[in-house]
């Protein structure tokens, strides 16, 4: 009886192998796939769910437009943290209250947060107010809830008699009242 004991127990262990490699091979080829599912969900969060051409977007407040922003592309990204990315650049034009343009911002590309009313400015972004006072520098935060714009790095503002340079800017949103950190320059003071 010893052997057929035997016999049985090393078909058991074969058979318990053959399960044990096809459970193996089932869970690798699930882990294949799996990472398939993972790069296709990647790709469609690194890909614009919306895209459109030569767009222009329009904010108002109590019936009056405040902020007019010009792309010939934007696209919109979803996700956590959804945002409209206009990589050929953005005209925005900030009016008062008689529809005449205040301000004016332009920028090789731009990037505005949905839920956050951030937009950030990069590449040659430069800003002119209705006194012909330019700001450049290459990185600018415009803040939508509180109307400022900022920015931590280089700038240069140009005014009618004078060059002011400095790293990090703040001012309000129409570019008539700004502190620049860290100045150098020459600066005609007033008598």
């Amino acid at each position: 009886m010893e052997p057929k004991i035997k016999l049985q127990e090393s078909i058991v262990c074969r058979h318990f192998i053959r399960i044990a490699c096809t459970f193996f091979i089932v869970l690798i080829s699930a882990c294949e796939n799996d990472l398939e599912k993972v790069n296709l969900v990647a790709d469609e969060l690194s890909s614009a769910s919306e895209s459109a051409k030569e767009v222009t977007i329009l904010y108002s407040d109590s019936a009056k437009v405040k902020v007019k922003i010009s792309a010939l592309q934007m696209d919109r990204y979803m996700g956590e943290t959804p945002y409209l990315e206009m990589p050929k650049g953005v005209e925005v034009e900030f009016f008062n209250s008689e529809m005449q343009v205040k301000t004016s911002l332009t920028a090789n590309y731009a990037k505005r947060f949905e839920r956050t009313g951030l937009m950030e400015a990069k590449s040659d972004v430069v800003v002119i107010n209705e006194k012909e006072e330019k700001l450049n520098t290459e990185h600018l935060i415009w803040d939508e809830a509180n109307d400022k714009i900022y920015s931590d790095e280089f700038v240069k503002i140009t005014t009618a008699d004078e060059i002011i340079f400095g790293t990090g800017f703040e001012s309000n949103m129409y570019f008539t009242r700004y502190k620049i950190f860290n100045i150098k320059g020459t600066i005609n003071l007033k008598k």
